[in-house]
């Protein structure tokens, strides 16, 4: 005997092999037609036959319940509930074979808009107006399939479907999962064997892997877009009241920048004393004279945390018109923050004569170090003929800078590092600074990888005064009791260098206190700390009392928290774009490039001439800084990766490693 059964909604059939009990207790040892062994009970079995064979009966239902008519099935049934028996009469006669039952079973069991389940084997027809729903659900359901699989159809065959262009960049970094367009672009995907970034590049829906890198981090970062809304603006009467109490400073202020800066935070004067010595001072650009917390600006200054730097391009954190007006731009007086402190005649600092003022700093020069630094050494700082621009002054600051590095070194020492060089890096150093140019060449994107060596005289100037200035901006800071967002480094492990709103030490810079305050134009943080420092420099010892922020601020803390992640995140983004310039410089020519790499460690290097970093197994064991001659295949600049085969490896040569002043350049 057969018995027809439902399981998991499917309609089965399995053979009796033997049967105990009788009635509604009657139950039966069975095989289905998979070959499972199941045990079935009386009330879980819809139908029971001898003949045909299971099998065939299932065969020949299959087909028959393809056929079956659901609407006149539907116009059969009575209104009140049905069993299976009952519906076969109507719809095909008093004669209904196994087979027509068992069609109408799974047909029943597989057409829930034209009938509700009641219970095994029973089943009652939907009203009229839900089944006029549901058919009307069903047609637009086929409808979306037929469209999903006529996308999906396109987009394998490399055409990405007009009327999807428009969402293009949403469909690929912000998806809605149901929708028939994403349902599509994954099933041709999964044809194809392809990433959907992949399928739309091939398909010209997103320009290129770079446009896939740059909306993966806008969608995560500056989901409304990067630009700034035309209403961000300084107020300029608030402007002109600020700066009307400002006095006029009686110093020529001049910055060192590349020519790629356009945000100029700091620049650096030198006034002579009547006892031989001189007065330094570095003035720091001063939005936060005009910007309040809690204002428009401040807003849009914290929602960003920092500029964003990448190769060719980058995101300011202000926008374009505020940094105009507070940039330290040369041609006239601009408001700054001034910390003068005296030297001696041997160009040893006197931390006792430091003194902070808001005032107005006249800037008499913008100094590039693309058209000076070749002209700067040792000799000619103390060459009178020599005739760059600022010679004496940059010797003054040379003979201090020397002091406060040494100064900085002996508490390195202390703090059990070892000390870092002055001066220029032996030039067989892997260099740490690049200039990324991006260039339009006969319509097609082409890269220039500049490297240069840090450590020049003006690279040590400009970092020495600079960590200076946060040092001595903390150090005010903590010796008033206020709150800011300091940089601290201490002990060894994951959270050795951190932001914290109270006072610590930077033991890799070989500072007491160290607090961000020389870029309020690029960083928040260094914005932050301008507000506490212009309520010290406008009320001194009373400046706790109006000072933005007050001990234990919650909202500080979570500043600091905020700023530390986002401006990890930032950097995170301008390495993988260098990564993907790199790969695209390794590229470019058609040709994959014979490389130099050195070993760093575990098997990790870099190539020489630019900053890319690839695994090369081979070169696990070696010592570190051991040189090979490489060259890249199968690059991936989605995957922003490139197989590397070893051509030669070259023995060790004895290289100095570069000193790494964490938090000490000038920026």
């Amino acid at each position: 005997m057969n018995l027809v059964y439902e399981e998991g909604g499917d309609i089965k059939i399995a053979t009796v092999q033997s049967a105990a009990g009788s009635g509604d207790s009657e139950s039966w040892q069975a095989t289905s037609l998979t070959g499972k062994k199941i045990k079935l009970k009386a009330k879980e079995v819809w139908l029971r036959f001898e003949k045909p064979e299971a099998q065939a009966v299932m065969n020949e239902a299959t087909a028959l319940s393809k056929e079956i008519d659901l609407q006149l099935l539907w116009d059969c049934a009575p209104d009140e509930e049905f069993g299976l028996f009952d519906v076969s009469e109507e719809y095909f006669g008093a004669q209904a074979s196994i087979p027509q039952q068992v069609s109408l079973g799974i047909a029943l069991q597989g057409a829930p808009v034209f009938f509700r389940r009641k219970g095994r084997g029973r089943f009652q027809r939907a009203p009229l107006e839900q089944l006029q729903a549901g058919l009307a659900a069903l047609e637009r359901k086929q409808k979306e399939l037929e469209q999903q699989s006529s996308w999906q159809q396109e987009l394998v065959a490399g055409r990405f479907p007009e009327v999807l262009k428009s969402s293009a960049q949403q469909l690929l970094f912000s998806p809605d999962k149901n929708t028939t367009a994403y349902k599509a672009l994954i099933a041709a995907c999964n044809e194809t064997g392809e990433s959907p970034a992949q399928l739309m590049i091939r398909c010209g829906a997103i320009d290129s892997p770079l446009a896939y890198h740059q909306g993966m981090f806008l969608k995560g970062h500056f989901p409304n877009g990067a630009a700034h809304t035309q209403t961000s603006a300084v107020d300029q009467d608030a402007y002109a009241a600020a700066i009307a109490q400002l006095p006029l400073a009686d110093i020529k202020a001049f910055s060192i920048d590349d020519a790629g800066t356009t945000e100029i935070d700091d620049a650096l004067s030198v006034t002579e004393l009547a006892d031989g010595g001189h007065r330094i001072g570095i003035h720091i650009a001063a939005p936060g004279l005009v910007i309040s917390k809690n204002d428009s600006l401040d807003q849009v200054a914290r929602s960003r945390m920092s500029t964003v730097y990448f190769p060719g391009d980058k995101i300011t954190m202000l926008p374009d018109s505020v940094i105009e007006q507070f940039s330290l731009d040369e041609g006239a007086p601009r408001p700054a923050l001034s910390i003068y402190v005296d030297i001696d005649v041997q160009g040893i600092a006197n931390r006792d004569s430091l003194q902070m003022r808001a005032e107005m700093v006249p800037m008499v020069a913008n100094l590039r170090l693309e058209n000076i630094e070749h002209l700067v050494s040792e000799e000619s700082l103390i060459d009178e003929s020599a005739t760059y621009s600022y010679r004496k002054e940059l010797a003054v600051l040379w003979k201090a800078a020397k002091y406060l590095h040494a100064g900085r070194q002996e508490k390195r020492v202390a703090n059990g590092l070892r000390a870092e060089q002055l001066g220029p890096i032996d030039p067989n150093t892997l260099a740490r600074d690049f200039y990324f140019q991006i260039k339009d060449v006969n319509g097609l994107e082409r890269v220039e990888i500049v490297a240069r060596q840090r450590g020049s005289i003006l690279d040590t100037i400009v970092a020495e005064w600079m960590i200076f200035c946060n040092s001595a901006s903390g150090q005010l800071l903590a010796d008033h009791g206020l709150p800011g967002l300091f940089r601290t480094q201490k002990g060894w492990g994951p959270l050795r260098t951190r932001m914290q709103t109270t006072p610590g030490p930077h033991e890799g810079l070989g500072l007491d206190y160290y607090a961000w305050c020389t870029s309020p134009l690029r960083r928040y943080s260094d914005l932050v700390n301008q507000w506490q420092l212009i309520a010290l420099a406008k009320h001194g010892v009373t400046a706790k009392m109006v000072a933005p922020f007050a001990p234990q601020d919650a909202t500080l803390m979570g500043i600091a928290a905020d700023f530390e992640s986002c401006y990890q995140t930032y950097a995170e983004y301008q390495d993988r774009l260098e990564k993907y310039w790199c790969l695209r410089w390794a590229m470019q020519d058609g040709e994959s490039k014979n490389l130099y790499v050195r070993h760093l460690k575990e098997g990790m290097s870099r190539v020489e001439l630019v900053p890319l970093h690839l695994p090369v197994p081979e070169l696990a064991s070696h010592p570190r800084m051991t040189r090979a001659k490489v060259v890249l295949t199968d690059i991936d600049l989605l995957q922003l990766s490139a197989a590397v085969r070893v051509l030669e490896i070259e023995a060790r040569v004895e290289v100095p490693e570069a000193s790494a002043q964490e938090d000490g350049s000038a920026d």
